[in-house]
Formats: structure tokens, sequence, C-alpha cells
């Protein structure tokens, strides 16, 4: 049944889950080579194929010992040879001597202690120690990882460092999920392509391109279709066509109350308006729905409008239908530089910036213009401060801060 009712604003953890029902979990998997699988989501869990240290090695550059020698050679131990890392593992120790060992470098069998070079005093074929501990500087054998163990679960976006771990595993390739092909269509006459000159009332198109590089960030196909005119007939025209091409199509614009807010309608008569209106500052007209059996998504016009609903509500239902298992940004509390005086009924999204205070500690403080049309305090910014309905803020209060870098990775 369609939740989309006149004069109801949905909460934010409605929209949530209700987009999560209408977008389709992606299960289409594919095999890639792993320098290709950056940004990409496991689609089965990986498992280690060896352990990690595989032997026994040397944390430092230094000298392998017993420990016990030391004690009874009164601190100076004749030295024996040298190791290097890529030594066969299958060196030993000759009893009562050390070992010059290098990072890395397989530890030689009946040694139980590395000390640091610069800890030794090097002459005459002997070396001095300072102090010895038996089990010093050594890493074990599986220490890190167990062969067998989980390595990864599915689910997981690789990042650069899941990467270095599946290749200390051997991992040549992965299979991943195929990622979710999304159509960006901007809407309304006023809005002029990038390189062409502005006419009177035009603008140029900035959530295409804004748009188009969030979703790319975050690993799906982003194609960009030409702009929609604010016509009913093609507007129906354009989304019919995107629809059976994508599996996700985004709008921004027309899903306001104007005369010349054609989307609404046009989604309307080729599938399923679901929802419409959330209790979001900015971006209270966002919607969404089914254009046939695409998902649909309608984001406001307003520059910082669909940069915010993109990052709050759409962002984790998207990644949820990817496959990815945990997308919830980190929240921090943090004191406020500023004051928010004035209760506001739906929950807002402040552009901010951390301030580091001279006492060594993290504050953080606004940008005056909050415009929803404004990009340039979103650049200014480090991420967003949120403020729950009816909330206000005196400066030194902890308030909720989240990070760009959260909400993009």
């Amino acid at each position: 049944m369609s939740v989309c009712e006149q004069g109801i604003m949905h909460s934010i953890e409605q929209a949530i889950n209700a987009l999560k029902d209408t977008l389709k979990v992606q299960t289409a998997t594919q095999t890639l080579a792993l320098q290709a699988a950056h940004q990409r989501v496991l689609a089965r869990p990986v498992f280690a194929q060896i352990d990690v240290p595989q032997w026994d090695n040397s944390a430092m550059d230094g000298y392998a010992l017993r420990a016990n020698d030391l004690i009874q050679a009164h601190s100076s131990l004749p030295l024996a040879g040298r190791i290097a890392a890529g030594d066969l593992p299958d060196q030993r120790l000759p009893a009562g001597q050390c070992m010059h060992i290098l990072t890395g470098a397989p530890v030689p069998s009946g040694a139980d202690s590395v000390v640091a070079q610069e800890e030794c005093v090097v002459s005459a074929g002997h070396v001095q120690f300072k102090h010895c501990k038996a089990g010093d500087n050594i890493r074990r054998r599986a220490e890190e990882i167990q062969q067998g163990q989980l390595l990864l679960p599915a689910g997981t976006r690789l990042r650069a460092q899941e990467i270095g771990l599946l290749a200390s595993q051997g991992y040549a390739e992965i299979e991943v999920y195929r990622p979710l092909r999304i159509g960006l269509i901007s809407s309304g006459n006023e809005l002029c392509e990038l390189g062409q000159p502005l006419q009177p009332g035009q603008i140029y198109d900035i959530n295409s391109y804004s748009l188009a590089a969030l979703w790319q960030g975050l690993g799906f196909t982003v194609t960009h279709y030409p702009r929609m005119p604010d016509d009913l007939p093609q507007t129906r025209d354009c989304l019919a066509k995107a629809s059976g091409e994508q599996d996700l199509l985004i709008s921004s614009g027309g899903v306001s109350v104007g005369e010349e807010d054609h989307i609404k309608n046009a989604v309307s008569s080729l599938g399923q308006l679901n929802l419409w209106r959330v209790a979001i500052q900015p971006g209270k007209p966002l919607a969404f729905g089914c254009i046939g059996n695409t998902p649909w998504i309608g984001l406001p016009g307003n520059p910082s409008a669909a940069l915010i609903t993109s990052l709050i509500i759409a962002r984790p239902a998207l990644l949820a239908a990817q496959g990815v298992t945990e997308a919830s940004p980190q929240c921090l509390s943090i004191p406020a530089l500023f004051d928010w005086k004035k209760a506001r009924p739906r929950q807002q999204y402040l552009h901010a910036r951390l301030v580091l205070q001279e006492n060594g500690q993290l504050h953080v403080d606004i940008h005056p213009k909050q415009s929803s049309a404004m990009l340039s305090a979103a650049s200014w910014a480090d991420g967003l401060v949120e403020i729950k309905p009816q909330q206000t803020i005196k400066t030194g209060d902890c308030v909720a801060f989240i990070a760009y870098s959260s909400l993009l990775n």
C-alpha cells in the first residue's frame, strides 16, 4: 500500500526503511582481478589460505639468540652468521652463539629472542648486549591470521586496506557484486549545460556532476541523461526510456509543489509513488517510488538539499541494495562553538567544520550560510552537524557530528 499521503511528513528513519523496501537487493556477481576490485562489495565470505606470518620472524634488525646463553656468557656472544628476509626458514642457531638477523627474516631454530642492533655493540666477531628478555621482538607464526579463519565477511566494501589483506593471502581474483547501474537525470528549463554561455534566467546544471561524483565514489556505475524539460509528456518519455536501461533512477528537481514540477505525476502514471515529503531540513520534498519495475528516487533541486538527502537517506539504502552489510556513518559527540536558539520541527543538517582549540580539544563550528541552494558551505565543511527536531544548542553543548570522510566512504 502506498505510504504517500497528502499532508504527512515521514521521519528520516521511515524514509530510509521504506526506500530499502523499494530497492532491489543486488544478486548478480562477477569475478574481478584484485587490482580492479577497489570499492566493490564482496559477494562471498573469504577465508585465510595461509598463516600470517608463516613462520616466526624478526620484528626488527638485530641479533637472534637464546636468552639463557646470554646470561651464562656475561652479556657477550660470538657471531655465527647472518639471516635476511627471503632466506629459507630452516637455519639453526649454534649453541652459545648469536646471529645477525634483519627485519622479516625467519628466526633460526633454537633462538628465542631478538635484540635490536642499536642496543648492541659489535667488535672482533663478538656482540655485546645491554639486556635481553626471552620472546622479545619476535613475530610468532599465525599471530595475525590463522589458516582457515574468516578473513572478510560477505558485504564488505573493499578499501585499500582490504585489498592489501586479500593480497597477503595470495588472492589474485575475488568475487564481488556487480555494481548497481544508476541513471541520473536533472529536471528544469532553467538548467544550462557546462561549457555553454548562460542565457537570462539560466543556471548551470550542478546536481548532475556533484551527484555523479558521489555515487561513482561509492562504487556505483552512473549514466548521465540529458536534462528533462518542465513538460509532463517529455518527462514521462524520458523516465520510461531510462527506466528500461538502469537498475535505479535518481532525478533532481521537479518534486515540489510548483506548477512546473511534473515528475511526481509522471512517476504515478508510469508506476507508483511510494513516499513524498520527509521531515528533514534541507530536503523536505524528497520522493521515491517505481517506474514499472525500476526504483526511482526524486531528490530536491537545490544543490545542498540534493547532496544532504543523498548522503543521509539515499546512501544507506543504496549501499544495502548493493550488498553492503554495514553502511552506518560514524557519529561523533563534539562540543559546539555556536548557538542554535530557534527550535525547528524538522531534523536539521548543518555544514560544519572541526576547529582545534589551543588546549588541544576539538570543537565544531557551523558555516554562517546554510541555504539549501549553496554548495560553497559544503565545500568549506568537514561534515554535518545533526540537530534533532525541537532541539536548541548553546556554545559548549555536545552535538552530533558526521564527518564527510565517513559519509563518502
